[in-house]
């Protein structure tokens, strides 16, 4: 079972097709939120194209898992087929367990806590673009960084998950960034 892992695309369309580029051969998407819109505070990059991007998203033949990020509205659910405005998914895939929201709600103690609560052996976050994997023993935290916008050292990058391993990868050469194994499930 091979799952990608992904928030923050922001309507950018071209990030959307490299992320599928390395999604795949994946089984699922797991999207943490702030799908269509660029949002207040960052630029309208060139390939923003929201239309479009939802039209990519409705027709991808992976299927695609959603949690609301701060910038998903009503609005943007109208223009995607796959309910986008929950403020968490969860999810049992091949016996591990995914918490997926988008985080900006939370400070990392909490969503750390709330990781625990669900028993989740995953939990995907997005909001800050700054990707990174972080061991709260039993529970991982993953945060894909941005493909579209990412801030920290500004590569864009999204996460695969396979086998009980988070593998964070640059969008623009496919290098691996930084990985961690889970624990069995």
């Amino acid at each position: 079972m091979k799952i990608g892992l992904v928030s923050d695309t922001h309507g950018d369309v071209k990030a959307w097709r490299d992320a599928l580029e390395i999604f795949k051969d994946c089984d699922y998407i797991l999207h943490a939120g702030d799908h269509l819109y660029h949002g207040a505070f960052n630029p309208i990059l060139p390939t923003y194209a929201p239309k479009e991007l939802a039209d990519l998203m409705n027709h991808c033949e992976i299927p695609i898992l959603h949690a609301r990020g701060n910038c998903d509205s009503e609005v943007d659910q109208l223009a995607l087929n796959d309910p986008i405005l929950s403020s968490y998914l969860f999810a049992r895939i091949d016996g591990w367990n995914f918490l997926v929201i988008h985080g900006d709600a939370y400070e990392d103690e909490e969503l750390v806590e709330l990781g625990k609560r669900y028993r989740a052996h995953l939990l995907l976050r997005g909001h800050t673009h700054v990707r990174g994997i972080w061991r709260h023993d039993p529970l991982m935290v993953c945060n894909p960084g941005s493909p579209s916008l990412p801030k920290g050292d500004e590569v864009p990058s999204v996460a695969l998950f396979e086998d009980g391993v988070v593998r964070l990868i640059n969008l623009i050469t496919g290098e691996e960034l930084q990985s961690e194994a889970l624990p069995p499930s």
